[in-house]
This record gives structure tokens, sequence and C-alpha cells, in this order.
């Protein structure tokens, strides 16, 4: 954890600077039916800040990456925003040539694609699941250009040679944040506001429900979890009106994995007095007596350790490359002044015990439905 709360602090200077100048993010747009579980050809990274042996020192010049954002924009203040970031990075450490294109659509995704196709480029990010045929589709018509896309993988079957898959076990910092729900609620009941009903969303919900009833179990108390989807990643006013809801039926902390839902949310824990979770990236600049925490992904450090691969003559297609506690590059910030040092003490033991593998957090319904059994 220290050194992912290291690259964090290095890395939220910048970010500040590029949020500040967003006018609000607009969230995700994703379609449940895209997203893949991590593929049997999942490769072991040692660092997911980049910092590898065979990546630290490269020469970018010359090198074009280009990346193709989803329906949220650059400044969803969630994972394209995080990507971006990594890729502006990764061009003051290397001299890369990075640029990004916007997609307001989802039939922007394959005009857009072609387009960085057309840029001369050699490596093309696809951010979020939702783009995974349009890149398998562009991969395929342009097979000497390395492509990588972010939150998907492919099953070793149909993982296409000239793309990489980044993944996440979300789940993981998920059951974190929940802990720290759980130990920390007042009323015994807390929230979760998901965005679109998907195999990603999933690992969020029942990581974050199982650490809940670890807490429980802890506390020898009972502690339910209401969980809603706004059925959109975009639709902050949805996810204000979800959460208000839950604060009004007695939830005092909820936490929400939206996109621009997510904002919304937050603005109702802050007018409510109560507590939100943020997600993706530490929140608590939206509200900083209000986000108790934050499940973080730090996606830019993903993209900046394939970015170097590829850049470094690695061949990164046909691998899923999956990033989580082991490899710092999810977790929670430090900043803990909401809850105290024993909440977070107790929540740093908890992500030591993921680690080590005696805890497994949960990342479908038949998982956490089998931990919860274990629990009893």
């Amino acid at each position: 954890m220290k050194k992912m709360k290291k690259l964090l602090a290095a890395v939220l200077a910048g970010a500040m600077a590029v949020s500040m100048g967003a006018c609000g993010g607009t969230g995700t747009a994703v379609s449940s039916a895209a997203g893949s579980s991590a593929a049997e050809s999942t490769a072991s990274v040692a660092s997911a800040a980049g910092t590898t042996s065979n990546t630290t020192s490269v020469d970018g010049k010359g090198y074009k990456i280009r990346m193709v954002t989803d329906t949220g924009g650059v400044n969803d203040q969630s994972f394209n925003q995080s990507s971006w970031e990594g890729l502006q990075n990764l061009k003051k450490d290397t001299g890369a040539d990075v640029n990004y294109i916007e997609s307001k659509q989802e039939s922007d995704y394959a005009t857009n694609l072609d387009k960085a196709a057309d840029d001369e480029s050699k490596l093309i990010w696809g951010i979020g699941f939702a783009m995974a045929q349009s890149i398998g589709t562009a991969a395929k018509a342009n097979p000497d250009i390395n492509y990588a896309i972010v939150d998907n993988g492919y099953d070793a079957k149909s993982m296409p040679a000239n793309v990489a898959g980044v993944m996440f076990r979300a789940q993981e910092p998920s059951f974190i944040v929940g802990y720290i729900a759980g130990k920390t609620t007042k009323t015994g009941k807390v929230g979760f506001v998901g965005g679109i009903t998907s195999n990603i969303i999933d690992q969020f919900e029942f990581g974050y429900k199982a650490g809940v009833a670890y807490a429980a179990k802890e506390l020898n108390k009972k502690i339910t979890v209401d969980a809603q989807y706004a059925e959109s990643f975009s639709d902050s006013s949805k996810g204000k009106a979800i959460a208000n809801s839950m604060f009004s039926s007695g939830c005092d902390i909820v936490f929400h994995a939206a996109g621009g839902v997510g904002v919304g949310v937050i603005a109702a824990a802050k007018d409510a007095g109560k507590y939100a979770i943020g997600v993706d990236r530490d929140q608590a600049y939206l509200a900083p007596q209000n986000v108790l925490t934050s499940a973080l992904k730090l996606v830019h450090a993903a993209v900046e350790d394939v970015s170097k691969k590829s850049m470094s003559g690695e061949k990164i297609g046909g691998k899923t490359y999956t990033y989580g506690l082991t490899e710092d590059a999810v977790g929670i910030p430090e900043e803990h002044k909401l809850m105290g040092d024993a909440t977070y003490n107790a929540a740093l033991k908890v992500e030591a015990d993921i680690k080590s593998g005696k805890i497994t957090p949960p990342a479908t319904k038949a998982e956490f439905e089998k931990y919860q059994s274990s629990l009893k």
C-alpha cells in the first residue's frame, strides 16, 4: 500500500489540475453485453506503476499512442480521465506522442478507432468494456497496430493477437470500503448505487457487500445493504435521487460504482450530512466532509505500464493484464480523518489479509453467496 500511496500522491497533484478544469463528468455509458471475464492468458505484472525493470527507461520519441474514450469523455472524473492522465505522465517520462479522441455516442467508437489508425498510431487504447467489439473489429483490420482496452479481458479462444486487455480486481478495494462502511455505520444500514448491471460492476457490488458482512460479523451486529442501479453512468440527477431515497430510508453511508451518476450520490450525501464512498479515484475533493473514503482503481498506472511494455518492444497482444492489491494498483486513500485511526488501521489489516490470501473477496453473486455461508 505504501508504494501505491506514494504514486497516488504524485498523480493527484496533476489530476486535480485536469479535474478542476472539467465542467462536470458525464460518466461512462456502457453496454452490459460487452464485458467478459479475465482471460486464461492473464499476464502477471510486477508493478502497475510501470516500474518493472524492463520498462523503466524507455525512449518514446516518435511513438504515437492514441486513446479513444467511451461516451463519458475525457473529463468524466473516472477512468477515462485517469487513463488520459496516465498517457500524459507517459509523455513526460518518455517523450511519447499522445493524444485522445472523444466519443459522444457509442456509434462513434468505430469511426474514432479508424481515425486513430489513420493517424499512424503504434498503440491505440479503447477505454471501457463497451468498446470490446469495436476494438476487435479495428484490430482485425489493422494487424500491424497494437491495441489495448481498459476493463475488458477476452477468453483464450477469442483473444485477438494484437489486443491487450487490462482488468482490475475491483472486488478487493470494494471489500475494504465495505468493511469501513460496516465499521462506521451508526444506523446499521448502508447503500450501494451501481450504474448499469455488468460483470464489472458486480465486482464492486459483491466485494462491497462481503466487506460489510465481514465487519458485521466482527462487530456481532446486523448490517443491511440496499443496492440499486441507475441504468446509466451519466445521469447524476438520478444518482442523487436514488441516494436521497436511501438516506431517507435509514442508510447513512452509500458507495457508488456509477461514473457520473456517482457525482449525484456524493452531492446527496453532502446535502443530507451523510457519507458517500467514492470510486476509481479519490473523490474526496467533491465533498471533503462527506466522502468517507474511495475504492481506488489506478487506471493511469496500468495504462502507463502496458504502454511502456509495448514501447519497449514487448509483445502485449493476446494477453490480459490483471491488476489488484498485490500490484499496488487498487486500494484506499491514505487520508482517513473522517473514519479515524482505529478504523483505518483495521482496514489496513483487512488489506494485508487479502494480499496474503487469508481473505478472498467475491466478484460475483454466486461467490458472494458462498462467502456469506462461510461466515455463518
